[in-house]
């Protein structure tokens, strides 16, 4: 029975990206789409809790592992895929021409957006290095389809230059794959070989020297595509350019669940390579995603380009939590991958409006959103509060948490590092939030259309879950829980 349910996590949006193509009309495709996603997430988090149930163990199958760790990215990746979907027909009402006839555009758009879907659900479960590059190359192809969903030459560019980088990046990755894979062969030759606990079985029998070229060239391929710096350069054009929806995906969805990925190499793999040196590679992205993204955080930019960046710094945290590898650490990376995903889309979801009422704000930083609409402002300044990490955002907690885990794991001098950066992004996000919301503004209050109206409603709701999530992070900060994550993932 559990199989069948976990079959049926990644095929219910799979089916429902064939059956989106049957209306003919746009309001019928809306309701398949509504359909669809509903059941999409609810089988989805019907797993996930029965993975976080099941203990650190969790649920181990011939193609799937649904560990604590992993339990909590697939309800992530289900809450934003639903979210996501129901704001698409508001957004598509509005969005003008595509890249694809009025007639059939929306039906490319959920195909594409259930495929994408569908990819990252099956990413979060399953327990093979191979399987999972083969998943990660197939969100490229629908995700590239959607950020240049628009048509416009710069969603195009945009595009291209997602699906050329993160390709080439994943290209490098696959060659640590098979370096990785020849060495492991005298221990089966199969594709099992790359099963997680078989690399983890294993590793420490690798040549220190083959397990140091794999892990490094994985983690790099995989860096791309999770847009760690230096290799983020697709990061910020294809999240502007991407439909808000698709964006709240991208951002709040695809990269950490490529991090999920990495974070599972770093513990199998990371055991056959000395001197902690896939801990210290993880700081290194860390550190260099937070010291690129802070300078862009101090300067006025349009609001999704400043969610992208925004972006880079979360990833870079996030990076931080794994290499400190302390069950203080670990809690905080938890707790944060659901903070930054609800803030993330919050902000992606506000853009709807914001630049429909204002289509300057694609180019420029938006000002005195108090005085043009109170649920665009309320939505855009508590997505920035609680990814500037104010408190009690959970995002505030979480910081917190990876900062003590680092000082546990003796990491002082790049805790210290870390702690003055995120200060110095803090306050470049309260400086936005400030001015997004009691700057200057021009123009009349913006009338409360459909868009104002499901702003208003979604951050109520998204409101709730951070406000949920930053109780938990008292419950979840002990050793025991992050002990018990740390061994679930692996």
């Amino acid at each position: 029975m559990i199989d069948v349910l976990l079959i049926a996590v990644p095929a219910v949006p799979v089916v429902g990206a064939l059956l989106v193509r049957l209306p003919r009309t746009p309001p019928g495709a809306d309701r398949v789409n509504l359909i669809g996603a509903s059941i999409s997430a609810a089988v989805a988090l019907t797993a996930s809790v029965l993975g976080i149930v099941h203990g650190a163990q969790g649920l181990h199958g011939s193609w799937f592992v649904l560990d604590r760790a992993g339990a909590c990215f697939l309800a992530v990746i289900a809450v934003v895929g639903w979210c996501s979907a129901m704001v698409s027909p508001t957004y598509l009402a509005g969005a003008g021409k595509s890249l694809f006839t009025a007639r059939r555009a929306r039906a490319w758009y959920y195909t594409a957006f259930y495929l994408f879907w569908a990819a990252l659900l099956a990413l979060a479960l399953v327990k093979n290095l191979g399987v999972a590059w083969l998943l990660i190359e197939a969100t490229t192809g629908a995700s590239a389809l959607l950020v240049a969903y628009s048509g416009r030459r710069n969603a195009l560019e945009a595009g291209w230059k997602y699906l050329v980088l993160t390709t080439f990046g994943l290209a490098v990755a696959l060659l640590g794959i098979l370096i990785l894979f020849a060495g492991l062969a005298p221990h089966g030759g199969t594709l099992a070989t790359l099963d997680w606990q078989s690399i983890a079985r294993h590793a420490r029998g690798l040549p220190h020297q083959t397990a140091l070229f794999a892990l490094i060239l994985i983690l790099v391929g995989l860096a791309t595509k999770i847009g760690w710096a230096p290799v983020h350069n697709w990061l910020p054009d294809a999240h502007s350019e991407a439909p808000p929806p698709v964006s709240a995906l991208l951002s709040a969805a695809l990269l950490p669940t490529v991090m999920l990925i990495a974070w599972r190499v770093v513990l199998t793999l990371g055991v056959a390579v000395p001197h902690h040196l896939a801990d210290h590679l993880m700081l290194a992205f860390g550190l260099a995603s937070l010291a690129i993204a802070v300078p862009f955080l101090w300067r006025p930019m349009a609001w999704k380009r400043l969610l992208a960046y925004s972006s880079l710094e979360h990833m870079g945290i996030l990076a931080l939590g794994i290499g400190f590898a302390s069950p203080l650490a670990t809690v905080g990376v938890i707790i944060h991958l659901a903070g930054h995903a609800l803030a993330k889309s919050l902000g992606f979801y506000t853009a709807i409006p914001l630049l429909r009422h204002d289509p300057a704000s694609a180019h420029r930083a938006p000002r005195g959103l108090a005085r043009l609409s109170t649920p665009v402002a309320a939505g855009a300044g508590i997505s920035l509060a609680t990814l500037s990490g104010l408190p009690p955002s959970p995002l505030f907690f979480s910081e917190l948490l990876i900062l003590l885990g680092g000082i546990v794991a003796h990491q002082i001098a790049v805790v210290s590092i870390a702690a003055v950066l995120m200060a110095l992004g803090f306050l470049g996000l309260a400086h936005a939030l400030i001015e997004t919301l009691a700057g200057e503004s021009h123009g009349h209050r913006w009338r409360s259309g459909r868009t104002v109206r499901l702003t208003g409603r979604l951050t109520v709701g998204l409101t709730l879950g951070l406000l949920a999530l930053s109780v938990g992070a008292y419950l979840l900060a002990d050793s025991h829980a992050g002990a018990s994550l740390m061994r679930g993932i692996a």
